[in-house]
C-alpha cells in the first residue's frame, strides 16, 4: 500500500508542476527510452545504443538520405518517408530542416525526434567543391572522446590472493579514446582505442598488441564517380532483412511496435563502436555498375576470441568468446586464437519503389569449431567454413512497405522473413512479420528479428500495431507467437511460446508526458526436479511499467518511474519492483543530473533493466537485482563552445549483500561506487 501512496503522490506532484512551458531542445534519452522500453537478453544494448547515439554525431543531410537510411532512424513511419520524399521531388533541394514542419503528416512530435538526427547541407559553404584534404580539415562535424571510468572499490582479481587464472593482468581504470570527422555522402574517417579495466597496456607487435587492446580504424569515401562506397578498415554490412548480413542497428521487439521490426538495406557502415566482436576488418566497395544496379563486395579478415581445445592432431575452438575482455591468463590464452575471413558479394536492384537484391556471404576459419556434445546442440554449426545465398525483395506502394528475405546454407537449411508496414488509417498503423529460420541454418552476421539470440531453430509470426486517439495520446501493442522444433538451451524438448505488450503514452501537455506499459513473456524450461528425465515448464514473466515526464521550470526537468515485474514458474511465483526519481537542471555552460533509485527483487529471474543517464556517446542499462539503493549524479560543463566534459558518479548499496559480483569481480562489502571523466573536444 505505501509504494502505491508513493506511486500517487508523483503523478499528483507531476500535476502540480506542469505549467506549460515549451520544451527544451529534445532529450535523446526520452525517445532512446521509448525504442528500449522494453528489454531482451538477446540484444547487445551496450552496442545498439551507442550505434544509433552515432546518428546523433553524424545525422543525415535531408537532400541526400535514401529511403532506406530514413527509415533506418525509426522516427518515421513508410507514409511519413513518402511524404518527405515526395515534397524533396517536388521542391527540390531543401534549405533548412524547419521545412519539414511544412510537410502533410509531419507532427510537431514527429518534428522534434527528427531534428536531432538530420540537417541540411550548404555544398558551397560545407566546401563541397574543394580537395578532399581540405574538406576534412574544414569539416566541423568532428570530435574527439576521451574517457576515464573505474570501480572505486578493491575487487578480487586484482589482489594477491586470487589464483593465476582470475588474477588480472593490468590497472583497474577503463579507457576509452575516440576520434572522428565525416561529412554525410563524403567521407568519414576516425579510430577508437579501448582498454577494459583489468587489461594491461603494452606494446607487443608479435601478440598484436599496440597500447591498448582494442583499436579500431576506418576511411570511408562516398559518391566519388561510380564508386558510392569505399570502406577501408572496420566497418559493419547491413543488406536485406539482416538475415544473411546485419549489423547492430535491429532493435528486435520493442516500445516501438511498428519501424522497428523492419531492418533498413543501408550497405556498409564504418564501425565505429566499443564492442569487440560485431565488426568485419578490411574492405568494402558499392560500385554503381549501372544507374539501376548496384555491385556490393566485401573482404574481411579478422582474429577472433575462441576456447581452445587440443586433440592429438590439431588445435579446435569450442565456442567463441565475445566479451571483449583479456584481463586473466585464460582469456589472454583465448585473444585472437582464431582466424576468420569473411568475402561476400550483393548485386542490388533499385527502382523507384522497388529495393531488390541477390547476396553470397562465405566465413571461413583457420580452426574448425567443433562443439562440447550435448542434445540441445546437436544442430549447432560445426566445422570451418560456412557459405550463405539469399535474395531480398522490398517495395512500397501507397502507404505500405513490403519487406523479404530468404537465405540458404549450403548443403544444410533454409532461412526466410516476410513482413508489411501500412497505415490502414490516418491514426492506425500496422506491422505484420513471418518468419521460420531452419536448424541447421547459420549466420554469424545476423540480426533478423528473432526470439532465440540467433535466428535458429524458431517459427514466429508478429503483430503490431499503433493508434492515435489524438495528438495527446496513443496505444500501441504487439503480439508474437514462435516455436521452436528443436530442443534449446535449458529447454530440453521442442516448445511454443508467446509474447505480448501493450504502452499508452499520453501528453498532458507540451511539459508533461506519461507512459504506461504492461509485458507478458511466456516460454518453456527446464524444471529443476530430480529426477533423470528431461521435463519443461512454462514459466510466465510479467513486467508493469508507469512514468512521468515532466518540465518543472526552464531549467529543471523531472521523471518518476516504477517498475514491477513476476516470474511464475513451476508453481512459484517471485516478484520485484524498482522506483526511480530522476532530475535534471541545465543551464547554458552547467548540467546536473541525479537518480534515486530502490529496487527489491527476489532473485534474478526479476532482474530490472532502466536506462541510466550518463555521458555523451556513453551506455549504462544495468540491472536492478536483489535490494538495494542506486544512486547516480553526473555533472556537464560547458568549458568552452567546442570542449566540454562530464563526471558521472553511480553507487550501489545492497541491504542484503556482503559480497558483491562474482570471479575476479567480487567486492567484499555490500557498496560499489563507479566514477566516469569524460572530455570532449571539437575542433
Amino acid at each position: 500500500m505505501k509504494v502505491f501512496s508513493i506511486i500517487l503522490f508523483s503523478l499528483c506532484y507531476t500535476l502540480v508542476l506542469a505549467q506549460d512551458y515549451p520544451r527544451q531542445a529534445i532529450d535523446p534519452s526520452q525517445w532512446v527510452d521509448e525504442l528500449f522500453a522494453t528489454q531482451s537478453d538477446n540484444l547487445n544494448y551496450a552496442d545498439l545504443y551507442e550505434n544509433y547515439l552515432q546518428l546523433l554525431a553524424h545525422p543525415l543531410d535531408l537532400n541526400t538520405a535514401t529511403t532506406e537510411q530514413l527509415q533506418a532512424l525509426y522516427v518515421l513511419t513508410p507514409a511519413e518517408v513518402n511524404a518527405l520524399l515526395a515534397y524533396r521531388e517536388q521542391v527540390g533541394q531543401l534549405y533548412s530542416i524547419y521545412e519539414l514542419q511544412t510537410i502533410n503528416g509531419f507532427t510537431k512530435d514527429v518534428f522534434l525526434k527528427l531534428v536531432p538526427l538530420v540537417r541540411v547541407v550548404d555544398e558551397q559553404k560545407a566546401g563541397g567543391y574543394r580537395a578532399l584534404l581540405k574538406r576534412i580539415a574544414s569539416e566541423e562535424n568532428n570530435y574527439l572522446v576521451m574517457r576515464y571510468s573505474q570501480t572505486l572499490e578493491k575487487q578480487k582479481g586484482y589482489l594477491n590472493t586470487s589464483t593465476e587464472n582470475s588474477r588480472y593482468s593490468g590497472t583497474a581504470e577503463d579507457l576509452t579514446m575516440r576520434f572522428r570527422v565525416s561529412r554525410p555522402g563524403d567521407f568519414s574517417t576516425g579510430f577508437t582505442f579501448k582498454k577494459d579495466a583489468g587489461e594491461k597496456l603494452q606494446w607487443n607487435p608479435a601478440e598484436r598488441y599496440y597500447g591498448f587492446d582494442y583499436i579500431s580504424l576506418h576511411a570511408q569515401l562516398q559518391n566519388k564517380g561510380r564508386i558510392k562506397n569505399l570502406i577501408i578498415g572496420d566497418y559493419q554490412a547491413q543488406f536485406g532483412q539482416g538475415l544473411t548480413l546485419g549489423s547492430v542497428f535491429g532493435l528486435g521487439k520493442n516500445g516501438e511496435t511498428i519501424t522497428s521490426i523492419r531492418r533498413s538495406n543501408i550497405g556498409f557502415l564504418p564501425y565505429t563502436s566499443q564492442y569487440e566482436g560485431g565488426y568485419m576488418r578490411g574492405a568494402a566497395l558499392s560500385y554503381q555498375a549501372h544507374p539501376k544496379i548496384l555491385i556490393h563486395t566485401l573482404f574481411s579478415s579478422r582474429g577472433r576470441d575462441g576456447s581452445i581445445v587440443q586433440d592429438s592432431t590439431e588445435s579446435m575452438v569450442s565456442s567463441f568468446n565475445y566479451s571483449g575482455l583479456h584481463r586473466t591468463l585464460n582469456e589472454l590464452t583465448n585473444r585472437n586464437t582464431l582466424q576468420e575471413q569473411n568475402a561476400a558479394m550483393i548485386i542490388s536492384f533499385q527502382h523507384r519503389s522497388i529495393d531488390a537484391g541477390l547476396l553470397w556471404h562465405r566465413t571461413q576459419f583457420d580452426k574448425a569449431l567443433v562443439r562440447n556434445p550435448s542434445l540441445y546442440n546437436s544442430f549447432a554449426f560445426q566445422g570451418k567454413s560456412n557459405t550463405n545465398v539469399g535474395a531480398y525483395f522490398n517495395c512500397s506502394f501507397a502507404n505500405a512497405t513490403f519487406f523479404s528475405e530468404v537465405a540458404h546454407t549450403l548443403q544444410n537449411g533454409w532461412g526466410g522473413v516476410a513482413g508489411l508496414l501500412t497505415n490502414v488509417t490516418p491514426k492506425l498503423d500496422i506491422s505484420l512479420l513471418a518468419r521460420h529460420y531452419g536448424r541447421d541454418f547459420y549466420s554469424f552476421y545476423s540480426n533478423a528479428l528473432a526470439e532465440n539470440a540467433a535466428p535458429q531453430n524458431e517459427t514466429g509470426i508478429y503483430w503490431g500495431w499503433k493508434y492515435r486517439f489524438s495528438k495527446r495520446s496513443a496505444l500501441a501493442g504487439y503480439m508474437d507467437f514462435f516455436e521452436f522444433p528443436w530442443l534449446k538451451y535449458r529447454s530440453y524438448r521442442p516448445s511454443q511460446g508467446s509474447e505480448w505488450l501493450l504502452r499508452y503514452q499520453y501528453k498532458a501537455s507540451r511539459s508533461v508526458v506519461f507512459f504506461a506499459q504492461v509485458k507478458e513473456e511466456t516460454k518453456a524450461r527446464n524444471t529443476n526436479d530430480d529426477t533423470n528425465l528431461y521435463r519443461i515448464t512454462l514459466g510466465t514473466r510479467r513486467s508493469y511499467a508507469l512514468q512521468a515526464d515532466y518540465v518543472a521550470t526552464r531549467q529543471l526537468q523531472l521523471k518518476s518511474r516504477v517498475q514491477f515485474s513476476s516470474f511464475q514458474f513451476n508453481g512459484n511465483t517471485t516478484q520485484g519492483m524498482v522506483l526511480s526519481q530522476d532530475a535534471s537542471f541545465e543551464t547554458t555552460r552547467v548540467s546536473i543530473t541525479a537518480r534515486y533509485a530502490l529496487f527489491d527483487t527476489d532473485d534474478y529471474d526479476n532482474r530490472i533493466y532502466i536506462y541510466e543517464p550518463d555521458a555523451w556517446l556513453a551506455f549504462s542499462f544495468p540491472a536492478y537485482n536483489s535490494q538495494g539503493v542506486r544512486n547516480v549524479l553526473m555533472l556537464r560543463y560547458r568549458i568552452t563552445k567546442k570542449i566540454n566534459c562530464w563526471l558521472r558518479w553511480a553507487q550501489t548499496r545492497y541491504f542484503n549483500k556482503d559480497l558483491i559480483g562474482s570471479g575476479g569481480e567480487t567486492i567484499v562489502g555490500n557498496t560499489q561506487n563507479d566514477v566516469r571523466f569524460q572530455v570532449r573536444i571539437q575542433f
